[in-house]
């Protein structure tokens, strides 16, 4: 009998790791932008960025945006001290201004500009000029990684960080 009771319960908790293991995988939302690059070690200079900006919040809204996200090795490639000077409270504004550089304010899958070349405005107020005719470039920065989907929108990976002409 007791052998009996170990097999049901046995079989009972099976069956329920199962199905919270499907609900859990197959049922969930989408992680926002935001909770995709926290979770991710090669962003967490752009995860440090966003939330010296003051950006968390408007990146975990409801969106649609296309965020090009910046490696860590990305923000390395830039002059030594920049990194620092922008993450100094007094230097928010422009802080804000090259992050929100990295930001569409619609969702655009590389599949949508597939063969084409244009210019598309930021929420940072000016344009960037996208070639995807041979590979994908934004601002020059090469996409090295497409299509990450988020419940807000989409992330394409960059190997540069991209610099609005007002502040070059």
């Amino acid at each position: 009998m007791l052998r009996s009771i170990k097999v049901v319960a046995t079989a009972l908790l099976a069956g329920f790791i199962a199905t919270s293991a499907f609900a859990h995988n197959h049922g969930k939302k989408a992680d926002d932008i935001v909770t995709i690059a926290s979770g991710d070690a090669q962003f967490s200079t752009l995860v440090t960025a966003v939330q010296a900006a003051g950006l968390v919040e408007t990146l975990q809204g409801e969106g649609p945006f296309t965020v090009f996200a910046p490696t860590n090795d990305a923000f390395a490639k830039l002059p030594e001290g920049t990194v620092e000077n922008l993450l100094k409270p007094e230097n928010k504004a422009q802080l804000q201004a090259v992050l929100t550089y990295h930001v569409l304010g619609s969702k655009v899958m590389s599949s949508d500009i597939a063969g084409k070349e244009l210019s598309v405005a930021t929420v940072q107020g000016e344009e960037v000029a996208v070639d995807a005719t041979d590979g994908v470039t934004v601002g020059g920065a090469n996409v090295i990684k497409a299509d990450i989907k988020a419940s807000n929108g989409v992330i394409h990976v960059i190997d540069s960080v991209i610099l609005p002409p007002s502040i070059q």
